[in-house]
């Protein structure tokens, strides 16, 4: 059986990858903008390190894990294009939303609201790319689509910054929420399903049986789930960081934390996918041996970082480690798109996303801000650098893990 069908030759996937990507930008544009607005939204409402970490974490990861993997699994028997401009229209309508609340509680359902969008906006995608792409192009045409992550970090920083600086916080929701509604009808008239064989009713859920009894499943997922700890917390609270210790402005703290998230980014991204598609294509094991390789050596260029005294010092040791922190995503989420049969594939993703993303969304942001809160007596104003000194560790957990996911990964592999 099939869906309504659409041509995977010439130029159309590349047009699908980058509109696929703009979506992407969108999602991470809409998840992360609170970080560089934390500073006025903390000061506007009252609120504590504790509760915007909640905010920018929990908040959001509790409806995005919950409801992924159901909606993974419609996706894999339904059409999935509906499915994400539905999603990206939910999601972009909370973030605008975000911008009227009045106090910590609204704030925070408003952020939950994004999380139900954002779980119908990613599994279906990393499906869609393996059907329009063959498997030695995979992990490069996963990397490009994760452009998203870093593109939309810089954008949602430098645009939230700058519209925070020239009106409100508020303002800078409500524009990037209205831009995200205005983008999902284009998609739906862009993106066409490919032809792919569509999963029976209870494929989904023996599917989600069969993938949780890989051990490589678990280790991969656990490995993503402890380097996001930390991506997401550093990226959540650098801007904090950088205003607290470093005495840089809204404006200042916008410009240097965009364009390092952007070209380290990037950089990091592509790194992975064009490593992963070589080595992987000979032994699948390299897809996890090189961000494991990358998270090593991201350690010891975070700590320097850290430490710098000056902002362009600072920007290259930061730059190193920003790129580095994303050099597993096209070589992880190709793993695990092999980890089963094709027909199970946005299922598979789901589950991926719900163990990575409940624990390191869920965790990451609401632990260097509840550490901060408990060094603060000690530390003051410099509680965050021990927050973040300390959170770096998970880095290594992430390392071993992914060692001892390569080790068995050829025994779970579905060709």
């Amino acid at each position: 059986m099939t869906v309504e069908a659409s041509p995977r030759r010439g130029a159309y996937p590349i047009v699908v990858l980058v509109v696929l990507i703009i979506a992407y930008t969108f999602n991470f544009l809409d998840r992360q903008i609170l970080g560089i607005l934390a500073g006025p939204i903390k000061a506007d409402l009252g609120l504590t390190d504790s509760q915007l970490g909640l905010m920018g974490g929990l908040a959001f990861a509790l409806f995005y894990t919950g409801l992924g993997v159901p909606i993974a699994a419609l996706a894999d028997r339904t059409s999935r294009t509906w499915i994400m401009t539905i999603a990206l229209a939910l999601w972009s309508g909370f973030t605008a939303l975000c911008g009227l609340t009045g106090n910590f509680w609204q704030l925070f359902l408003c952020r939950m609201g994004v999380g139900v969008g954002e779980a119908g906006g990613v599994a279906p995608a990393y499906s869609l790319i393996s059907d329009y792409f063959p498997k030695e192009q995979r992990a490069r045409a996963l990397a490009a689509y994760s452009f998203g992550i870093p593109i939309g970090t810089a954008l949602g920083i430098l645009f939230g910054g700058l519209i925070a600086h020239a009106v409100s916080w508020r303002a800078a929701f409500i524009v990037v929420g209205l831009a995200g509604v205005a983008l999902a009808p284009l998609f739906r008239l862009i993106v066409r399903e490919p032809p792919r064989e569509v999963a029976p009713a209870s494929a989904p859920t023996g599917g989600v049986g069969l993938l949780i009894r890989k051990p490589s499943f678990w280790l991969i997922s656990l490995g993503a789930a402890a380097s996001s700890v930390c991506g997401y917390g550093v990226a959540f609270w650098l801007p904090s960081f950088f205003e607290r210790s470093l005495g840089m402005n809204l404006v200042d703290r916008s410009l240097f934390l965009g364009s390092m998230s952007l070209v380290g980014g990037v950089l990091g991204v592509w790194l992975g996918g064009v490593l992963g598609d070589r080595l992987g294509r000979a032994r699948p094991a390299a897809y996890l041996l090189v961000p494991a390789v990358a998270f090593l050596v991201a350690l010891p260029c975070f700590v320097l970082a850290v430490q710098a005294k000056t902002l362009w010092i600072a920007f290259i040791l930061f730059l190193i480690p920003t790129g580095l922190n994303l050099v597993w995503l096209g070589p992880v989420i190709t793993a695990v798109q092999h980890l089963v049969t094709p027909a199970q594939r946005s299922t598979a993703s789901a589950c991926f996303l719900f163990v990575n993303n409940l624990i390191g969304l869920g965790l990451g942001t609401w632990y260097f801000g509840a550490v901060s809160d408990a060094l603060t007596p000690r530390f003051g104003v410099e509680s965050l650098r021990y927050a973040i000194y300390s959170g770096l560790a998970f880095y290594v957990v992430s390392a071993v893990l992914f060692v001892l996911a390569a080790r068995g990964l050829k025994r779970d592999w579905v060709e």
